[in-house]
């Protein structure tokens, strides 16, 4: 008895984790309910009083909202007016006749790239499938080829760099800074996705498969309903580039001037995305030719499409709290002390194994951060790093409990082996490889 009540913290994760993956997987409850009755039991379990468990859930879910909301929000926008307006069509056509059917493969990893950071997994998926098929016909070549890498960039995209909702959590939970995370991300990102978008399907078999009936067919945009090319591409990337910028002037200015307060107010993730957002509703708004209640109803339908992801983020945040004011931190701090492993083989596989368990990428990663990120303070480690390698271990292999799983194998019309092989070797491969980076330039930072 008197172990079970020393070690109940670390017990107590185990059971919150487990309760988790119990009632996501068996009873199908949404990830946002089963995140607060999670931390809730957590925090019983820790001796912890109603009122004060109560305060700290409301602490953790406004805390973590207040940072992220915004965030997450003006992305999403930002991707819709990108569909809606055609500007993602224009992307995907131009750069795929820049480089022709012989090099491909380095256009989809450009166009996944882009998509992932800019717009929503599905989202990309649906617009960038029927292309895939499309160019594999002309090309003559096997469409799960071309498929596995867009796939790939896609979806490293989507899981490295903010503003979409996992990295940006995982920004905020370790403290790290926003512009070294695409900075850093780029060098872990490029072996990545060429480990798993390029080398693999090289090294795959059977993968020449009937052309698949297309499930869903994007809006097709004439070339004047069309915004250009250079203003497709550089208005989502605006944030990111904004952002990049101030970090790397920030480094060669002193602070406490007027200067570094209007770089880092301009250079901010809310305001460098609301810029983007403002310039968006005119450039894939009003100069395509789209009233301002029809750029509007785009905004509207973005936020109700992320409106879940947010309260999963917030309930994240608030099981984070929990584990926080519950001591647990210091628990397995002071269990780290004794132990040589290295805390990003630690961040990457906690959340590999809730990612597989639960088939969701940001609620293993919100998760996990939640675990590790109390005990950044006692780690040699760079918070960066720590982002990065737990966003390589919420991109790891899934299965059917996955809806991307899903996504993958009708669209493609592939049988569960085969996407296992296909879409789940894929992931492992970039993950680990992923790792694997992050590793070696822990050796350096």
């Amino acid at each position: 008895m008197n172990w079970i009540i020393e070690n109940m913290p670390i017990i107590s994760v185990i059971i919150g984790v487990a309760l988790l993956l119990f009632l996501n997987m068996k009873w199908k409850l949404n990830s946002f309910i089963a995140l607060l009755i999670s931390g809730i039991i957590v925090g019983f379990l820790n001796g912890m009083a109603p009122l004060a468990l109560l305060d700290t859930v409301k602490a953790g879910l406004g805390g973590t909202l207040g940072k992220l909301a915004l965030i997450i929000g003006f992305g999403a926008i930002i991707g819709k007016l990108m569909v809606d307006s055609g500007a993602a069509q224009r992307i995907a056509s131009t750069l795929l006749k820049k480089f022709g059917v012989k090099k491909v493969e380095w256009a989809l990893i450009i166009i996944g790239a882009i998509f992932g950071i800019s717009v929503f997994y599905e989202v990309a998926f649906i617009i960038l499938a029927p292309l895939v098929i499309s160019i594999a016909i002309e090309a003559k070549v096997p469409y799960l080829k071309l498929g596995i890498t867009m796939v790939a960039a896609t979806t490293l995209a989507h899981s490295y760099f903010p503003p979409q909702p996992g990295p940006t959590a995982l920004v905020e939970a370790y403290g790290a800074d926003m512009g070294m995370v695409y900075i850093v991300g780029i060098i872990v990102f490029i072996p990545a996705v060429l480990a798993g978008g390029i080398i693999f399907p090289r090294l795959m078999k059977n993968l020449d498969h009937p052309i698949p009936p297309l499930m869903e067919k994007p809006k097709e945009f004439s070339d004047a309903e069309m915004p250009g090319f250079w203003t497709s591409l550089i208005v989502p990337l605006i944030p990111a580039i904004v952002i990049t910028v101030a970090t790397i002037v920030n480094m060669f200015i002193e602070k406490d001037t007027t200067f570094y307060q209007i770089l880092n107010f301009v250079g901010s993730a809310e305001v460098s995305l609301l810029i983007a957002v403002l310039i968006a509703f005119y450039v894939f708004g009003i100069r395509v030719g789209r009233s301002m209640t029809e750029v509007m109803d785009s905004l509207s339908g973005a936020i109700k499409g992320i409106a879940m992801i947010i309260f999963i983020v917030g309930a994240g945040g608030a099981f984070k709290e929990i584990i926080i004011q519950a001591g647990v931190g210091d628990y397995i701090a002071d269990m780290m002390q004794n132990t040589s492993i290295s805390p990003l083989i630690m961040a990457w596989f906690i959340t590999a194994l809730i990612r597989i368990a639960t088939g969701q990428g940001v609620v293993s990663a919100i998760t996990a951060a939640g675990i590790v990120g109390p005990l950044m303070d006692t780690f040699d480690v760079n918070p960066v790093l720590m982002v990065l390698a737990t966003a390589a271990g919420s991109n790891t292999i899934t299965h059917v409990n996955d809806a991307s799983f899903w996504l993958f194998k009708e669209y493609f019309n592939l049988t569960i082996k085969e996407t296992l092989m296909t879409w789940g070797l894929l992931l492992f491969t970039s993950s680990v490889v992923g790792l694997g980076v992050v590793l070696i330039l822990d050796i350096f930072m």
